[in-house]
């Protein structure tokens, strides 16, 4: 089964679950229409759908070849890229001064997760070049904006981010790549990177890859790292392709999944150095690579949104086919065997699927309102409040969604039986190609670590008790319906949103200790339960109050945010426990590994 993208509900979690309808009705957007809107979700379903879906099984079968230095993508890929290009698909929020359309964050967000779910291993590849352009329109100079921004808005050239190296993973401060001072104000880059995403294709004609690397006078650790900007192609003054920059790709590794993406090891120096240039300054590029890492662990979330999506409805088409035993309550043995889909284990599977996959993406939605309110708040208060609650939803982002990827994918394989262990039925695609996003752009670990020791300490702790009382405000607004197809849902979310306050106020008094690492990683998934089940009881509500019809579909979103709330936000209190009981265990059981 192919992917048909969910645009109505797409749309309908995008407007109700996450601030962006009442941001669009303030004007944050300016004279942005709902009907645009909805125009632009249902255009990019279409293309996400009809042209990149198909694709997916071809670019999983047929890799990346890699011979004498050239890579050559799946067949029909780079058509279907520059098709993707053409129509406008890479510059939909960027800055309109160098030829993009500059609409919100979130209904990029929205797009990526399609583009994703048509193919995880296609997506990958306009998710680094947004975030090169982002990057670029922060930090580079004018001289570097107006000759890369236009190109790589319009999709004519893509980008790379290059951070890893053999020795220096998640300690990026460990990097050896090294920049030379030029006399010509340039810098000459030598070293070597690894796992680099879209680091040699034929999709574009230039490649501009910006590469973390350090000078010789540099200070130790993260402190001395610069970033620079380095082109495949040197860039003539009239704009067209020059010589040949003296980096390449040296291999292409063979991976568990996402196999139409080129993961490359590059290196830099046969020559006696690659030209680039710095942007920012000096020892400064963490600070724009993170512009980049932020923007790109968001559209890394999407993925797992994506997979899981994507994941669900091919089980939920299994399902409903697949014929297996007579379910309790069938008809007389005449009646035959029932549908996987009326047997109340596989139910519970497919409401799993659904209700994980549609509280990640209220979450990631709603971290891409925030990113529109910290750019576009009317004053600095506001653009600094967005940007905090930015700041804390996106680890979540990440980490929750990307984890429950896997764990959808996996479900959705046990639905097909030994039928998902073969390759045939495209489930197990779905579990290969998942796997990774838990791992690139700052392993789930890390996120967590992120979350405890830097973004509930934001604002004195305020940003964090804000974002609970909004929290509860929705749980108030559950229970004062009286709606009995609620059932216990604001009771269990009430009691998520207390295990999540009392988890925040013990590690909130312990931040950099042991203790607080080691209840890092349940922290952020009790997070995410409490965060996604209320988000998902927001968007209920908001079913209830519109006019009924297929969009709204009240009784169904109830469903679902029952469904979290009484058989996942229950998990609560055991997070609750591994968070503030668990520590001694995990900082005293070395014996236990040895």
């Amino acid at each position: 089964m192919t992917y048909r993208a969910p645009v109505a509900d797409i749309a309908f979690a995008l407007k109700h679950a996450t601030g962006f309808a009442p941001a669009l009705a303030q004007g944050l957007y300016g004279d942005l229409a709902e009907d645009l809107v909805d125009a632009v979700l249902a255009e990019a379903g279409r293309f996400a759908s009809d042209v990149l879906a198909p694709l997916n099984a071809i670019g999983d079968r047929h890799g990346t070849p890699f011979r004498d230095g050239v890579v050559t993508t799946p067949p029909g890929w780079r058509q279907a890229y520059r098709d993707w290009a053409a129509a406008g698909w890479n510059g939909l929020a960027a800055p309109a001064r160098w030829g993009g359309q500059e609409l919100p964050q979130a209904i990029n967000a929205a797009c990526l997760e399609m583009w994703n779910a048509a193919s995880m291993a296609f997506g990958i590849g306009p998710v680094l070049t947004m975030a090169g352009v982002e990057a670029l329109a922060h930090h580079g100079s004018v001289a570097l904006q107006r000759t890369y921004l236009p190109k790589l808005i319009s999709g004519e050239w893509m980008g790379t981010m290059q951070l890893t190296e053999p020795q220096a993973g998640s300690d990026v401060g460990a990097l050896r790549t090294k920049a030379e001072r030029a006399p010509d104000g340039s810098y000459r880059i030598t070293g070597q990177k690894i796992f680099i995403t879209y680091g040699e294709h034929d999709f574009t004609d230039n490649i501009i890859h910006l590469v973390l690397a350090r000078l010789p006078d540099a200070p130790a650790g993260t402190r001395g790292i610069s970033l620079f900007l380095v082109p495949k192609f040197a860039v003539n003054p009239d704009g067209s392709l020059g010589e040949r920059n003296d980096v390449r790709a040296h291999s292409v590794e063979h991976k568990l999944g996402i196999h139409g993406s080129p993961t490359c090891t590059m290196v830099y120096g046969d020559r006696g150095g690659a030209t680039g240039f710095l942007i920012g300054e000096e020892n400064r590029g963490m600070a724009c690579m993170f512009t980049m890492m932020n923007q790109a662990r968001l559209a890394v979330g999407l993925q797992g949104v994506a997979i899981a999506e994507r994941a669900t409805q091919q089980a939920l088409a299994f399902a409903r086919e697949r014929r297996q035993g007579r379910a309790a309550g069938a008809a007389g043995e005449s009646a035959g065997s029932s549908p996987i889909i009326a047997h109340p284990d596989v139910k519970r599977m497919l409401l799993t699927m659904r209700a994980l996959t549609r509280a990640a993406r209220a979450i990631c939605y709603a971290t891409a309102v925030a990113l529109d309110r910290a750019r576009l708040g009317t004053d600095a208060a506001t653009r600094l409040a967005a940007h905090e609650r930015a700041s804390l939803l996106t680890p979540a982002a990440k980490a929750f969604a990307t984890d429950i990827g896997c764990e959808v994918a996996s479900l959705g394989l046990q639905i097909h039986g030994g039928m998902g262990y073969v390759e045939e039925t495209g489930a197990a695609q779905h579990f290969r190609d998942a796997r990774i996003a838990p791992i690139y752009e700052g392993t789930n670990g890390i996120q967590a670590i992120d979350l405890v020791t830097r973004k509930l300490p934001l604002a004195g702790g305020a940003t964090i008790q804000t974002f609970l009382g909004e929290l509860r405000r929705t749980v108030e607004a559950v229970n004062a319906t009286n709606h009995p197809a609620f059932g216990a849902t604001g009771a269990r979310l009430g009691e998520a949103i207390d295990s999540l306050e009392r988890a925040t106020q013990w590690l909130s008094a312990r931040p950099q200790q042991d203790e607080a690492l080691a209840g890092a990683a349940p922290y952020l998934r009790l997070f995410a339960t409490a965060a996604g089940g209320t988000l998902l009881a927001e968007e209920a509500l908001a079913a209830t109050r519109l006019p009924t019809d297929a969009t709204a579909d009240p009784a169904a979103r109830i469903a679902i945010a029952r469904f979290f709330a009484e058989n996942i936000a229950v998990q609560a209190r055991g997070l609750e426990r591994a968070v503030t009981e668990g520590a001694d265990v995990v900082n005293g059981a070395d014996a236990a590994l040895a």
